[in-house]
């Protein structure tokens, strides 16, 4: 039986499941083993770990720890409760197909202005930022006429192109969370900059350990952290960066707690930007496939954000980013009552339980549909079609980011 303990119930004898930290690099050759040395207790209390999981059934027991099933439980239901609290959104300005069009666009240009940048970096040279400017305005603009166009291309992957595409990503979700606090368009701009820039140090980085298609030993992890060093000092050489931007490139790898790095500041040492980045981050490196691991699905990464809250990250911002995205973010794989699947591709206008899917199987049938759009805010009267849960895309043989881009 899995279970889940505070690490100052870890002792040896215990078999770790899950060491519950998959925002952390960690030295680690695995995520699953048994407690066998002090060393290795030392070690996961050393990394900040607050709580993790055992499997009881190879290892020693903690009676009264919930067990993971029940874990998840709770926290569907504080995600609803999270969810609950938003009213009616705001009305697009434009529709999805007409956004997706220019979204297309401005992504392929910032993933190429991030590769141009990359090769500065690589080749010593000052980055050129000028362009940076009125390509995060487009974006900007992308997200303030309809956000979901570039939402749902962030969840559209492609085989080695992690680090272009993680900063491009970061930087459409840092400015669909400010646009959702009611930053000011010139803040909002300097988040998404800052977005982009994050992880441009990692261009100084040995490719060897850039892509390592495994974990890193403990040598390499610490040279991997320095990237945050490498773009701080790339980025604030060059005239007129935000502070903001700044910001988000010195402590997006900052916890709440103090257990993040370069500096181990505690949540009231760091700007909100930098809170903020943090949990992008993670969100956006979670649910990434990476050749090591299996990235979460959108849904289940909100609830990981959620749990890890309680230490590592910001719990308002991380309640505000819920509500940004949705409870059924943009590709999330979805069952209605009806016993249909479909893969969420917009947000509704009556709350973050309706959003609009798009119908592709019958479940119980297990049977392609024609593909149907249903705006669950926009039913009939009397219809009682709603969703009743999320679903695991491989149990079904579903790739989300296949329907996303059919013709809307």
């Amino acid at each position: 039986m899995i279970k889940k303990i505070a690490v100052d119930q870890l002792q040896l004898g215990m078999y770790v499941h899950d060491l519950n930290c998959g925002w952390m690099e960690h030295g680690f050759l695995r995520n699953r083993f048994l407690i066998k040395a002090e060393a290795n207790l030392d070690k996961i209390r050393g990394l900040g770990i607050q709580e993790l999981y055992i499997d009881t059934d190879k290892g020693l027991d903690v009676i009264q720890a919930p067990t993971e099933s029940e874990v998840e439980e709770a926290l569907e239901q504080d995600l609803a409760l999270v969810a609950g609290k938003e009213g009616p959104l705001a009305a697009h300005q434009v529709s999805l197909a007409e956004e997706r069009i220019q979204a297309k666009r401005i992504q392929n240009e910032a993933i190429g202005l991030m590769n141009n940048l990359m090769e500065d970096g690589r080749l010593g040279r000052v980055p050129d930022l000028e362009p940076l400017g009125p390509l995060v305005d487009e974006m900007v603009g992308s997200i303030l006429r309809n956000q979901d166009a570039l939402l749902g291309l962030s969840r559209i992957r492609r085989v080695g192109r992690y680090t272009l595409e993680h900063s491009v990503n970061v930087s459409i979700l840092l400015i669909a969370f400010a646009k959702s606090l009611g930053l000011d368009r010139p803040a909002i701009q300097a988040i998404g900059v800052g977005g982009l820039l994050h992880d441009l140090g990692k261009s100084l980085l040995p490719a060897a350990i850039l892509n390592k298609p495994g974990s890193l030993s403990e040598e390499e992890f610490a040279l991997m952290r320095e990237h945050v060093a490498h773009t701080y000092r790339l980025v604030s050489r060059i005239p007129n960066v935000p502070k903001i931007a700044l910001a988000v490139i010195a402590e997006h790898h900052e916890r709440a707690d103090g257990s993040g790095y370069p500096k181990s500041k505690k949540a009231d040492e760091t700007t909100r930007y930098g809170r903020m980045a943090a949990i992008i981050d993670v969100y956006d490196a979670i649910t990434t496939d990476r050749v090591y691991h299996k990235g979460l699905e959108p849904h289940e990464a909100l609830r990981k954000l959620l749990e890890w809250s309680r230490h590592h990250f910001d719990q308002q911002l991380v309640q505000q980013f819920i509500r940004c995205v949705g409870i059924y973010p943009v590709g999330t794989l979805v069952r209605l009552r009806s016993g249909r699947l479909g893969v969420v591709i917009e947000s509704g206008r009556e709350g973050l339980f309706h959003p609009v899917v798009r119908v592709i199987m019958d479940a119980r049938q297990r049977r392609y549909l024609a593909v149907e759009d249903v705006d669950l805010s926009r039913l009939g009267k009397g219809s009682e079609e709603r969703i009743t849960g999320v679903e695991s895309p491989q149990r079904w043989g579903i790739k989300p980011h296949e329907v996303l881009q059919l013709p809307v």
